[in-house]
């Protein structure tokens, strides 16, 4: 009996202007519920484990806010932080991370009062 191969698709639209610049971004992801969201950035890193490095796409679109860039760099480094620690079972590091990324949110005035 053969074993049963689950596959997930998850697709992102780039719409870009005559320049190559994105002017809109969607994703798809159905397993997930996600049917043609819109975004305003993404960050894509994958694992090439012969070379041994990352590869990424970052992409945002040009109405993009630097506010609200700067709260996704943030989100985004809290969400890394503790997916090191699910990953690795480092919670030294991944505390350490995040003590990292309160001086992050601190320095660019992103906690509220």
């Amino acid at each position: 009996m053969a074993d049963t191969i689950f596959k997930s698709v998850i697709n992102i639209d780039v719409a870009l202007d005559e320049n190559r610049v994105p002017e809109k971004l969607s994703w798809t992801a159905r397993d997930g519920g996600v049917v043609n969201q819109d975004t305003k950035a993404i960050m894509l890193s994958v694992w090439d484990s012969k070379p041994q490095e990352s590869m990424r796409i970052d992409l945002w679109t040009k109405d993009m806010p630097v506010d609200e860039m700067k709260l996704f760099f943030h989100q985004t480094l809290v969400s890394m932080s503790e997916t090191f620690e699910r990953a690795t079972g480092d919670k030294k590091m991944s505390e350490t991370m995040k003590d990292f990324c309160d001086y992050f949110a601190e320095k660019l005035e992103l906690k509220k009062q």
